[in-house]
Order: C-alpha cells, then sequence, then structure tokens
C-alpha cells in the first residue's frame, strides 16, 4: 500500500518545462501517450494532458520585441531604489520615459515597484486571447459547420473556400484553425459534437506521423483501385484471385490473413511487425509456395503495410488491387474468414506467441470445414480441384 502510495503521489508531480516539452516532441514523433507514460515514468496524466490540448501543442509565448524584459525591469527597480528619476533610468535603458512612467504606474508607483511582480503581471496581462476568426466571423462559422456536417475534412474545406471567396480573406480559413477549434473547446467556435464529422471519428488531434509511423509512408503510391480490377474477378469465375489484410492482437503483434475468393482456400502468415517491408517480403516467400495459376491478383485494403506493393508485384508477378477507404464489405470473403478466425485468437492474444506451424494448422481446420456457399463442401476440396486441373 505504501508502494502504491508513493507511486500515485510520482504521477501526481507537476511537468516542469522540460517534460511539457517532452511529452509533445514525443507527441510529434507519432509516439502514443501510453508509451510516453512509459518512457517518462508517467502516469495516466500524460494523456489528460494532451486531451486538455485536444493533441495540438501549445503555441511557445513569447515577448514582443517592444515589451520590457524582466532585465530592463530590475533595473527600473534598481534605479527607483537609487533615487533616480525615471527619465535617467530611460536614458539608460534606451526607452522612452513614457514607457517608463506606464510601467512604474500600473504595478503599484515608485514606492510599491518589485520587478519579478511586474515581470509575472506582464506575462498575465498578454496572456488574454484574441478570439479566432471562426468566432469572430459568424457567416464563416456557419460554412465550416454546413461542410463539416457533409462530411467534408477541414482540408477539403479551407481549399474550397479559397476558391469559393477568393477576393474576401474573412471568409478563408485554414484547416490547423478548424482542428484547434474542434479539438480546444476552450476557444468557443465550433461545437465538439462535430468531431463526429470528421473521418478518424476521433476526439484529439494526432500527429500526422502517427498513422505513417513504421509503415512506409503516409499515402500508397501508384495503387490500382479495385474499380479497375476485371470483370473474372469479381464474379469468382476462375480461382487464384485473393483478398488479404492483417490480423490484429495484443501487443501490436499480426499475422496476414489471405483468402483465395472462388474455394474460400484460407492461408495465414506469421508476420514479426507490420511495417511495409517485412509484411511484403513475408507475402513474397509465401506466394511462391504456391502455384503461379493459383495466385493471379491480391486485392487488399488502405493499410499502409502494402505501401511496397511493386515490390511485391515486381517479385511475384502478381497484381495488387485496393479497395476503397473504409469498404470492408469489398473483401467480403476475408473480413468473414477474420470473424471465423476470432475463435481461435479472441482478442486480446498476441499471435507473437504462436509459430506458422500452428498457423498452419489454423488453417487447415477452417479450410476442412464445410460452407454452406460451398454447397456445403469444404475449401480444401474446391482448392484441391483447382490444383489438379491445373497439374
Amino acid at each position: 500500500m505504501q508502494e502504491e502510495g508513493k507511486e500515485q503521489t510520482r504521477q501526481r508531480r507537476a511537468y516542469t518545462a522540460a517534460e511539457f516539452a517532452e511529452v509533445w516532441d514525443r507527441w510529434g514523433r507519432g509516439e502514443s501517450s501510453k508509451k510516453i507514460a512509459e518512457a517518462m515514468g508517467r502516469g495516466p496524466s500524460v494523456y489528460w494532458l494532451l486531451l486538455r490540448h485536444g493533441g495540438i501543442r501549445p503555441r511557445v509565448r513569447c515577448r514582443s520585441p517592444q515589451a520590457l524584459t524582466l532585465a530592463e525591469r530590475e533595473e527600473i527597480s534598481r534605479g527607483i531604489a537609487a533615487g533616480r528619476s525615471l527619465r535617467s533610468i530611460a536614458v539608460g535603458l534606451g526607452r522612452a520615459p513614457s514607457t517608463l512612467s506606464r510601467e512604474v504606474g500600473r504595478n503599484g508607483g515608485g514606492q510599491r515597484y518589485r520587478a519579478s511582480e511586474a515581470d509575472e503581471r506582464a506575462w498575465k496581462r498578454a496572456r488574454r486571447p484574441k478570439p479566432c476568426r471562426l468566432l469572430r466571423c459568424s457567416q464563416l462559422r456557419r460554412l465550416v459547420e454546413e461542410k463539416l456536417r457533409q462530411y467534408w475534412s477541414p482540408e477539403q474545406i479551407s481549399g474550397w473556400l479559397k476558391h469559393a471567396y477568393a477576393g474576401n480573406e474573412s471568409l478563408q480559413v485554414s484547416h490547423e484553425t478548424i482542428y484547434r477549434s474542434l479539438f480546444i473547446q476552450a476557444r468557443g467556435a465550433l461545437k465538439k459534437e462535430l468531431t463526429q464529422y470528421l473521418r478518424s471519428k476521433r476526439t484529439i488531434r494526432r500527429s500526422p506521423h502517427a498513422a505513417r509511423k513504421g509503415r512506409g509512408g503516409g499515402q500508397i503510391r501508384d495503387l490500382i483501385s479495385i474499380s479497375e480490377r476485371p470483370a473474372s474477378i469479381e464474379d469468382r469465375a476462375v480461382p487464384g484471385h485473393w483478398e488479404g489484410e492483417l490480423f490484429a492482437g495484443s501487443r501490436n503483434t499480426y499475422n496476414a490473413t489471405l483468402v483465395e475468393r472462388k474455394t474460400r482456400y484460407v492461408k495465414l502468415v506469421k508476420v514479426s511487425s507490420k511495417d511495409t517491408e517485412t509484411v511484403v517480403s513475408a507475402l513474397i516467400e509465401h506466394a511462391r509456395q504456391l502455384p503461379g495459376e493459383l495466385y493471379k491478383s491480391l486485392t487488399w485494403d488502405r493499410g499502409l503495410e502494402m505501401a511496397d506493393h511493386k515490390r511485391f508485384t515486381l517479385a511475384t508477378d502478381i497484381a495488387v488491387y485496393f479497395c476503397d477507404p473504409r469498404s470492408p464489405w469489398q473483401r467480403g470473403s476475408n473480413e468473414n474468414t477474420n470473424g471465423l478466425l476470432r475463435q481461435y485468437f479472441p482478442k486480446g492474444t498476441d499471435l507473437s506467441l504462436h509459430s506458422q506451424e500452428h498457423l498452419d494448422a489454423v488453417a487447415r481446420q477452417l479450410n476442412g470445414r464445410p460452407r454452406k456457399t460451398l454447397g456445403f463442401e469444404t475449401p480444401a476440396q474446391r482448392f484441391d480441384a483447382c490444383v489438379a486441373s491445373t497439374a
């Protein structure tokens, strides 16, 4: 109990300026709040710190070049204590006498002027936020809210405003300002409920590096859309066309699941991580185990583990097609199979504990189960028939 109390006290310790900066540096590099907390010896306070600011790093406060510095205020305090006039102090500082007169007058006069207290008050006065453009312009706010409800992204809204209102700066706003107004409710411009119209459905801003980390970049270049897939693949008329996806377990562990569209034959491929180099290399090795006639195409989702799809195609001569974003039904056989796999690997299972041999055994069981869609034949029977016909 005593140790637990010490742990709670340690976690409640206030953040120093250096720790505060480290949290935001790590968040900006794409680390999760849990990883940041572990690395810094902190608890849930990391998440609440990030949430309080909407996942958006607060701007570093800095003084205006014209503002008095603490050193100048200390010089004013010493000059007053020495009985010097404000005019002579101003000459020594290279400041206007009226500047010093206002400074001393707003901080209690010559008898009560203290440099540190005056500097702290100056920071507090400078903290008063200016209302953001969305709050100042009701027409702009209505336009942004309307487009958000139509599921437009903040970047699309910002770009559209630049074209639609090219000559009116008051009706233009950056996408970052929209995100800030959504995720930082203290700004008071956009209602929190509007975050439900964002594609990610998040209530906290994530670093752009978080989605890409270890997965080969932010976009899949030169992808071939599923809309360009031949009709012979679409109607399952011929074998050799597969659907694939990463099957996730706990502790960032994954396996690749592959399903042949015509026969529903399942293959499971062990992968050590989800980065594109590892996944593509594992898929290339697996593809070489099958006859070319039975592996002609692969349809994948938009996961960045397949960012290096061109290397896969070059090594195997297998075309890769990509589904539309957020369209799992376009890989219906694969989605169904992943549901069946949860009988063997419930959510929370550490997949790294299972060998390729065990995965093969699970695949054999699935392939030996009669399927209604196959007239209660098994995927293994249908696949074996295809193998025999190509021999």
